[in-house]
């Protein structure tokens, strides 16, 4: 489960700012998790409610925002969300690239 190495590497991160900046606690943590990243929400915020006992963010809440897959066509220029992996722009032919939907990371905190 690769939903466990994820959440640790979140924990790190929060506890490294947290540490820069002097907080005590971590009440909220934000991510953006692209539609392609392969992220199991549910195995996510289970693994991170297990890491988090007895840390600084044992109260944090974990905030997920989807961020949808979407392509950009070489040939046309279109920007269009990319359904069922369907990489062909549906104006032209041409070949969709992904210009958001792969995203994993944090995007912001809160801390006391």
């Amino acid at each position: 489960m690769h939903e466990m190495a994820i959440a640790e590497g979140i924990l790190d991160i929060a506890k490294e700012h947290a540490a820069r900046e002097n907080s005590s606690r971590i009440t909220k943590i934000g991510l953006l998790i692209g539609e392609m990243a392969g992220v199991e929400e549910d195995a996510l915020r289970f693994c991170f409610s297990t890491l988090v006992r007895g840390t600084l963010a044992q109260d944090a809440e974990l905030s997920i925002k989807r961020v949808p897959l979407v392509g950009r066509c070489g040939a046309c220029g279109r920007e269009q969300p990319i359904e069922n992996y369907n990489f062909i722009c549906p104006k032209c032919g041409g070949g969709l690239a992904v210009v958001s939907g792969r995203e994993l990371r944090v995007e912001y905190l809160e801390m006391d």
